[in-house]
C-alpha cells in the first residue's frame, strides 16, 4: 500500500479529438485525497467522474456521460494517471473528446511530469483479487487472477499479412508503463477509415496520431516504436478502462481479443463477484499485521 497521490500543480495542454476531429484544451488541477479522477466539461458546466457508472458507450473508445453530457476517448489520459499512480485530479475539458496527441500516452506522461506529482496524507486502497474471475462471450476473454503484484497478459489476433497474433506478459509498475507501454500508439486498418468517418468516427485520425494498416503493411513512414506496439497499445487501453473501478488491482489480468465494449464488461462482472476479490485499505492491513504480531 502507497500514499495517495495527486499533482503539484495546475497544467494545460490542447490537441484535436481523434473521433470528432474538434480541437479542445484540458487543464489538469490538483484534487484533495480521495477525489479520485473527475472530469469537468467546461463548455456545459458538467462534472462527470470516472468511475464505471459513468461510461456511456465503448464503440472504438471508451465515453463516460452524464445528463446528455458526454466526453469521449477518455483512455488515454486514465492510462497515463493509472501508469503514473495519480489517484486524484480534475480535469477540465472544454469540448467533447481528450485530445489524442500523438496517438499514446506518452506526451500525456510528460505532461503530467511537467506538473510534478505530490504524495497526499492517506494511503491508498486497493483490490485484491483473491479467486479466479473470467468473462468469456464466445469471441473474447478477460481474467483475473490472485497474484502478488500488478501484472497483465494481453493476445490479439488479426488476419493480415503484416502481423497476425501477439501477446505480451509484463508485471507493471512506474517505471515500466513510462518505458514501455506508453509510448505505443493507437492503431487501425485504412479498409475501416471510411466505415468509421461514415458513423462520425475517425475525423481527427491521421498518420501523425494513429499506426494505419494499409493491405501490404504500415502505412506510417517512421515505421513502429515497437515490434509488438499493437498489443502494447492494447494493454495501454486497458490500464485505463481497469481505473474506471476506482482503484488499482492486485492481481494478473488476462485478456484475448478483448477491447473497450469486453474490459467493461469484464470490470462489472469482477464487482459483482463479491467472493473473489477484497477491498485493502489501510485499516485492514493494520488489522493483519496486529494479528500475525500476537500469532
Amino acid at each position: 500500500m502507497r500514499l495517495q497521490r495527486t499533482i503539484k500543480k495546475r497544467t494545460a495542454f490542447d490537441g484535436i479529438g481523434l473521433h470528432t476531429g474538434r480541437a479542445t484544451r484540458i487543464t489538469l488541477r490538483p484534487a484533495p485525497c480521495d477525489t479520485g479522477v473527475v472530469f469537468v466539461r467546461t463548455d456545459r458546466r458538467t462534472v462527470i467522474k470516472a468511475q464505471l457508472g459513468s461510461v456511456v458507450d465503448t464503440a472504438f473508445a471508451t465515453t463516460i456521460g452524464s445528463n446528455g453530457t458526454r466526453i469521449k476517448t477518455i483512455e488515454h489520459l486514465l492510462s497515463a494517471f493509472a501508469g503514473m499512480g495519480i489517484d486524484n485530479v480534475i480535469v477540465e475539458v472544454d469540448g467533447p473528446e481528450i485530445p489524442v496527441l500523438d496517438g499514446s500516452s506518452g506526451q500525456l506522461v510528460s505532461v503530467i511530469r511537467a506538473a510534478g506529482i505530490r504524495e497526499q496524507e492517506k494511503m491508498r486502497p486497493y483490490i485484491r483479487i483473491t479467486s479466479p474471475v473470467t468473462l468469456n462471450d464466445g469471441h473474447t476473454e478477460v481474467t483475473a487472477l490472485p497474484y502478488e503484484g500488478r501484472r497483465i497478459t494481453y493476445s490479439i489476433h488479426f488476419k493480415h499479412p503484416a502481423f497476425g497474433a501477439q501477446r505480451l506478459s509484463l508485471d507493471l509498475d512506474d517505471d515500466v508503463f513510462v518505458k514501455e507501454i506508453a509510448p505505443a500508439r493507437t492503431f487501425g486498418f485504412l479498409k475501416n477509415v471510411e466505415m468509421l468517418r461514415a458513423n462520425g468516427l475517425a475525423k481527427g485520425g491521421s498518420l501523425d496520431n494513429a499506426v494505419v494498416i494499409g493491405d501490404e503493411g504500415i502505412l506510417n513512414e517512421t515505421g513502429l516504436r515497437f515490434d509488438d506496439e499493437f498489443v502494447r497499445h492494447k494493454i495501454l487501453d486497458l490500464i485505463g478502462d481497469l481505473s474506471l473501478i476506482g482503484h488499482p488491482i492486485q492481481g494478473h489480468i488476462i485478456a484475448d481479443r478483448a477491447g473497450h465494449s469486453a474490459h467493461v464488461r469484464f470490470l462489472r462482472k469482477l464487482l459483482s463477484s463479491v467472493d473473489s476479490w477484497k477491498l485493502v485499505t489501510e485499516e485492514t492491513e493494520l488489522s493483519h499485521a496486529c494479528v500475525a504480531a500476537y500469532n
